[in-house]
């Protein structure tokens, strides 16, 4: 579905302006190890100076621009008034250890491309770096899960549809949202092996709980929403960890994820001092 998704997105993509850092939908590239690596900006009218930054990571099979027209951030962000990057995979896919396409079977460093990114575009517009996020889908998911584990760049990191393959043996305290469908064939909820990620894996309410083990933070509560179970555990330094499960939910972004994650962002900012 995702494949279908791309063709369709591509051609009603808009036009966008070429390494420059203006209001609109630009696209950036830098050189990261020796390779021309891409990634495509959007910054909406009237952004404060010093404002918040998302970068989105797309799929295996997705793409940067597949990610800015599917998933509704920029929506988001002229209302919110924040950055969205959309960094662009290797063969459509991102080295997130272990998993997945060329981007892991050639060790791309894709950790330190987002990384430069990020730096890019400090160096260039401006961002506040206590507001500085990570969101991914799938080996997006994945990657930004092992981004969270070796870099302190991000204040908070949301994944859908995705689990940890990383060993984190270090992690840094980090707000995280999880959100992931019951009935997720390729990165399964019950971490038995799924189509995408063909290895068992660490369930989300185990990803979970290893993050709220990092964070210190308290016994999570769980409310129950119609198809969506949450469960929230406040954690020192008003950062927080959650879980979001969709009963009957498959390997997709939900309606709600977006938002959702925006404002689980917004509350989660890097603790000062």
């Amino acid at each position: 579905m995702l494949l279908i998704a791309v063709f369709l997105v591509a051609a009603c993509a808009p036009s966008v302006a070429t390494s420059a850092f203006v209001p609109g939908a630009s696209m950036h590239t830098i050189s990261v190890g020796g390779v021309d690596r891409g990634y495509r900006l959007y910054i909406p009218d009237g952004l404060p100076p010093s404002a918040p930054l998302v970068v989105m990571l797309h799929g295996w099979t997705g793409s940067a621009q597949q990610a800015e027209q599917q998933y509704g951030w920029n929506q988001v962000a002229d209302s919110a008034k924040f950055m969205v990057a959309y960094p662009e995979g290797i063969g459509e896919s991102w080295n997130a250890g272990g998993c997945c396409g060329q981007a892991s079977s050639d060790n791309v460093d894709d950790v330190g491309f987002i990384a430069a990114a990020v730096r890019n575009i400090t160096d260039n517009v401006g961002i506040d770096k206590a507001r500085t996020y990570l969101a991914g889908i799938s080996n997006g998911g994945i990657l930004a899960y092992r981004i969270a584990c070796n870099t302190d760049l991000f204040a908070a990191v949301g994944a859908d549809a995705a689990t940890q393959l990383d060993a984190c043996p270090a992690p840094r305290p980090t707000s995280v949202l999880h959100i992931h469908g019951t009935d997720d064939r390729l990165i399964r909820y019950d971490g038995e092996p799924g189509t995408a990620v063909d290895i068992k894996t660490e369930t989300p309410p185990a990803v979970n709980a290893f993050w709220r083990g990092v964070d210190q933070c308290q016994a999570p509560a769980t409310t129950v929403d119609g198809d969506l179970t949450t469960s929230v555990a406040s954690c020192p330094s008003g950062r927080s960890v959650e879980l979001i499960t969709v009963a009957g939910g498959g390997h997709d972004w939900p309606s709600f994820a977006t938002q959702r994650m925006w404002d689980f962002f917004a509350a989660h900012p890097r603790p000062q001092g």
